[in-house]
């Protein structure tokens, strides 16, 4: 970094007495140069720093000041966050819009906070996109708030949030089947024989799904090396929801009912086998959450979403971030639209 990161420039107006009458006229300075104390691109570090750095705001405060030089009021940081999150409303529904419409999306939610209450920060992403929305619910309410009328097909884990959905239009995710079965080795001997069948099930669909990946296999000898495991876990299931253990029963009925949805990966183009793709983008959230328990206001909440989804989604991209916040900011400070964010990018 330069010694002096910050470029600081005074601007001063100067004021003359009349000689004769003694009245004293002061120069004005220009609305633009009074409406903002901070220029686009330290407004937009800044702004990096606490939506994607996790930073609070007596931390960011304390980063002016010290990295850049710059001593700043809390409430500048405060006001730097509801400009930027007015700079980035337009690309945020932009983002919404794509998810909403894409053939195929991840979708996941973790708990959140605001004013102290319990909320649900979900996340809707595609190979290109990521959109996240805060909500009040966990349940339906929230997902159809994030996505709408759900078109597409969702790759989800099994929480009810999703049971309305047809099995055609879900992806579940193999990845949390594959913990539930651990989960069941560990409860005791009544459910370990289901639990080494599904765990030896799971292994065999991820090797199946990693041949394909790296090109050992097309899509039809997935299929076909897929459907004995398919026919053996389905039997497996079946007899342990008429067993004697009331967990393995109710798990295994609990399964039988989205059976379907456990193999859309294997006919359907662009679909993975797990959810880790929404997870990946909820991670950064989680340890945001951790370290500021959420927001205290709905201004706060509407910022979280909107630099949350600019920022993985540039990432996902691969575009640089701080350039754009800058330029998205320069763009709002003059009511300009905000410049070009799905440009060209698939599902």
């Amino acid at each position: 970094m330069p010694p002096q990161p910050a470029e600081i420039t005074e601007y001063q107006w100067h004021a003359r007495t009349c000689p004769c009458c003694g009245c004293r006229t002061r120069a004005e300075i220009p609305p633009e140069i009074q409406a903002h104390a901070l220029g686009p691109n330290l407004a937009a570090a800044l702004s990096y720093l606490s939506g994607r750095g996790h930073a609070s705001k007596r931390n960011v405060q304390e980063l002016a000041e010290t990295v850049f030089g710059v001593p700043l009021s809390l409430g500048t940081v405060i006001k730097l966050e509801h400009e930027m999150s007015g700079a980035l409303e337009g690309p945020h529904a932009q983002a919404l819009a794509a998810v909403r419409g894409a053939a195929f999306k991840n979708v996941d939610e973790t708990g959140w906070a605001k004013g102290g209450k319990l909320c649900w920060l979900w996340v809707a992403a595609t190979r290109s996109v990521a959109a996240f929305q805060i909500h009040a619910h966990r349940g339906k309410d929230g997902l159809k708030a994030l996505l709408g009328a759900c078109c597409g097909i969702l790759g989800s884990d099994r929480w009810g949030a999703y049971a309305h959905l047809p099995p055609r239009q879900r992806q579940i995710c193999w990845a949390h089947l594959k913990r539930d079965f651990q989960k069941l080795i560990d409860l005791g001997s009544a459910t370990q024989p289901l639990g080494r069948a599904g765990r030896k099930t799971a292994r065999a669909v991820f090797a199946a799904w990693k041949d394909f990946k790296d090109r050992r296999c097309d899509r039809a000898a997935l299929h076909v090396r897929l459907q004995p495991i398919r026919l053996r876990f389905q039997r497996t299931l079946r007899l342990g929801s008429r067993g004697a253990d009331p967990k393995t029963k109710r798990f295994c009925r609990r399964v039988l009912k989205v059976y379907d949805a456990l193999w859309t990966f294997a006919a359907v183009e662009g679909i993975e086998p797990t959810n880790n793709h929404a997870e990946r983008m909820l991670r950064p959230a989680v340890l945001w959450r951790k370290g500021s328990f959420g927001n205290h206001s709905t201004a706060g909440c509407r910022f979280t979403e909107r630099i949350l989804t600019t920022v993985q989604t540039l990432r996902l991209q691969k575009r640089p971030i701080l350039d754009y916040l800058r330029r998205a900011l320069a763009a709002h400070r003059t009511g300009a639209k905000a410049p070009a964010f799905l440009a060209a990018v698939g599902n």
